[in-house]
């Protein structure tokens, strides 16, 4: 009988450790689940909003272009996209237990989001300071600003936890064991490249 519970308690830690991995894993897709939910509302108000702006006021179609190459949205839309790529090669190194590659690709895909934020950056710029467009402009303005806003927000989220994990790792304190809680924040990654598919198809095609 004594052998017998010594069994079922040196059971019970393997046990706890699989609940705190699903937990984690439910509460990533709960929380991915409602930030899908949050920018379809903000989407389907943007298309419900779309040709109702007061006459003379700038309109998506004469503002927005995605044809122009460098430092604009398609090419921005490029990199991020990409980053995907970069990241899933990097937790695949990390559970491999290669550090140095980790790290390079990890840090690629840092930079590839970062070049988006800066490529919004000289976006907005040139809508707000050369053709007066802002979020108190008109219907257009504040959809644009707020659809697109959030977006880059949540990619400035991920950017910081992206780089809390270089520096940990350049710290020497991330390991192979720590794949799987890695692999949950490439997950908010993957979503937030995801998510920008629509609001490129929303804004810059079908509402334009």
């Amino acid at each position: 009988m004594s052998t017998l519970n010594a069994s079922q308690s040196t059971l019970t830690p393997p046990e706890a450790k699989d609940q705190t991995l699903n937990s984690g894993k439910c509460g990533m897709i709960c929380l991915i689940c409602s930030e899908i939910t949050f920018f379809g509302t903000l989407l389907a108000v943007y298309l419900f909003y779309i040709g109702k702006d007061a006459p003379g006021t700038p309109t998506a179609s004469e503002v927005l272009d995605v044809s122009v190459a460098p430092m604009k949205v398609l090419f921005n839309s490029i990199f991020l996209l990409t980053s995907s790529i970069w990241i899933t090669i990097a937790v695949n190194c990390l559970r491999r237990g290669n550090l140095k590659q980790f790290g390079f690709w990890w840090l690629l895909t840092i930079l590839f989001g970062a070049e988006f934020l800066v490529g919004t950056g000289f976006e907005w710029y040139g809508l707000i300071a050369e053709q007066g467009v802002t979020i108190r402009t008109n219907l257009f303005g504040s959809g644009f600003f707020t659809v697109v806003g959030f977006h880059a927000a949540h990619v400035t989220i991920g950017l910081i936890l992206l780089t809390l994990v270089f520096v940990l790792t350049l710290l020497g304190h991330m390991h192979k064991r720590h794949a799987e809680k890695v692999e949950l924040l490439s997950w908010y990654w993957h979503f937030v490249d995801g998510i920008w598919i629509a609001v490129f198809t929303i804004v810059y095609i079908i509402g334009r």
